[in-house]
């Protein structure tokens, strides 16, 4: 079923706010595929019913993406039709009837899919960039540029080489929506099930869209990943294809990653791969956003002890459970790989998403105040001798907040928190400066009553060692934190990536 347009008021509110400059403006709009940014800018034209011109362009001929482009200008500024044939000589022709229609009120011009315009005429973001210069900065015009081809749009009209660099007046880069939203977009599954969903599709708003709320997330998964030749299976390919040509080696690596091979040597061994090629190999992952080095918060600047994780929920879900079943899957076994994800979906939830959720309401509750310190930054923690889920650090403060996770069917005893007190805190702090703490233990199914004691004699005692002192601890359950995500899920700050130039 088609869920209802939900969140993004921070990208709706910097639309008004280009809509309603007394000046020109120009957007840069760029995602992945399927993150929404089509459905974001239409929604806003049907919400505002601004004067505005959404066009999308196809993988067509040059010829005949320039006749569709002058077709939706013409109509644009006339009652009737053009004629089926009807095409401008030139895009500055067509951009100069733009610019005529901008002298008659502000005028707000969308091109979407801009790079299927840059594969058949590469010079046209040069020409664009003159006809900017020249006239379009000076009209009541707000233009929008919006991208999917991601490796395109960061070649060819975001890099510093670029022709259109240092003319957009914003750049947006849109992100995933974030679980806090599933609570409004799926209402009748429980908080479990929505962590569960959240774990398999992510937060993009197309395969939101394939979810049918009356079918277990089970079922879900067997209609929408595991038939023959459905639409998902080849997700993956497309999105590496928008960065790479060449897809076999990072297809190995992201397979590696998404069973635990984290390091440059362990991928290696994983893969077969040589070990010296396969930092290139990330180094192109990460910059697309397909992976990420996270290095101990408390780490020294500089560390090289960094391990790398797949940051799209579906690719780590694909690569973890459905890159090696293509087989089977075609030939239709799918209750057999249904059993086998069931069987490791709670320990995949608890090592991958459960804990990322538990740091962005750690990020999100110093930010609202709902914590005694405010983080700079929230990642895990560990050394060779001790690892902690959740760590949010302030250097200046000297401040650090430390959590367990624990996504388990029952309640969470004592022993997870003298652990943490008596034993990770001592090999996770800093050597360097008097540190204070904040502790904080999450559970899916809460804690039993001597947790609960326990956390209470830490709030009395303060327990402190060689230069850190605790100052307090809080305990939450799924319940909570799910309350609170959706609570904070879209207010200012948001889930988008504004760029003011």
């Amino acid at each position: 079923m088609k869920a209802p347009f939900i969140g993004r008021q921070r990208e709706l509110s910097l639309f008004d706010r280009l809509w309603q400059s007394d000046r020109s403006q120009f957007l840069i709009l760029y995602g992945r595929r399927r993150v929404g940014k089509t459905v974001l800018m239409t929604h806003w034209i049907q919400k505002t019913g601004a004067r505005a011109l959404y066009w999308v362009a196809s993988p067509d001929s040059a010829l005949a993406q320039l006749r569709s482009f002058s077709q939706a200008v013409y109509n644009f500024g006339s009652s009737t039709p053009a004629p089926q044939s009807f095409t401008y000589a030139s895009w500055e022709q067509a951009w100069q009837e733009v610019a005529r229609l901008a002298s008659l009120g502000r005028m707000a011009l969308f091109i979407d899919e801009f790079t299927y315009l840059l594969e058949v005429t590469p010079a046209l973001a040069s020409h664009l960039q003159h006809f900017w210069d020249q006239v379009f900065q000076h009209s009541d015009l707000f233009l929008c540029l919006s991208g999917s081809h991601m490796g395109m749009m960061m070649r060819e009209v975001l890099s510093y080489q670029a022709p259109l660099y240092g003319r957009a007046t914003s750049q947006l880069h849109l992100k995933p929506l974030s679980f806090g939203l599933t609570q409004a977009a799926f209402p009748n599954y429980s908080a479990v099930d929505r962590v569960g969903l959240y774990a398999v599709f992510g937060g993009i708003p197309a395969y939101w869209d394939r979810i049918e709320e009356e079918k277990s997330i089970s079922q879900n998964i067997k209609d929408q990943l595991l038939t023959a030749n459905n639409l998902m299976q080849s997700e993956p390919r497309l999105l590496l294809q928008d960065f790479i040509s060449e897809i076999h080696n990072y297809w190995a690596v992201l397979t590696a990653i998404a069973n635990n091979a984290r390091t440059p040597k362990d991928i290696s061994t994983y893969t077969g791969l040589p070990n010296g090629h396969v930092p290139k190999y990330l180094s192109v992952l990460t910059e697309a956003g397909f992976v990420e080095r996270r290095v101990s918060i408390t780490a020294a600047p500089g560390s090289r002890a960094g391990r790398h994780h797949i940051t799209d929920p579906y690719l780590r879900f694909y690569f973890r459970f459905l890159a090696s079943r293509e087989r089977q899957l075609a030939m239709g076994v799918q209750d057999q790989a249904l059993s086998e994800i069931t069987r490791h979906m709670i320990d995949f939830i608890g090592t991958h998403t459960w804990e990322e959720l538990c740091r962005e309401w750690t990020l999100r509750a110093g930010v609202e105040s709902d914590l005694p310190f405010l983080p700079d930054d929230v990642g895990s923690a560990w050394t060779t001798e001790a690892q902690v889920d959740v760590a949010g650090i302030n250097s200046m403060e000297k401040t650090l907040i430390l959590g367990e996770c624990k996504w388990t069917f029952a309640p969470v005893d004592r022993d997870v928190l003298a652990a943490l007190v008596e034993s990770k805190v001592e090999r996770i702090v800093p050597s360097q400066g008097h540190w204070r703490l904040y502790l904080l233990g999450f559970s899916r199914s809460g804690w039993t009553a001597e947790a609960g004691q326990y956390q209470r004699w830490v709030q009395q005692q303060k327990p402190a060692g060689k230069n850190w002192q605790v100052t307090g601890m809080r305990l939450l359950d799924l319940r909570q934190v799910d309350m609170d995500l959706a609570r904070w899920s879209d207010e200012p700050g948001g889930d988008a990536e504004e760029i003011r130039i």
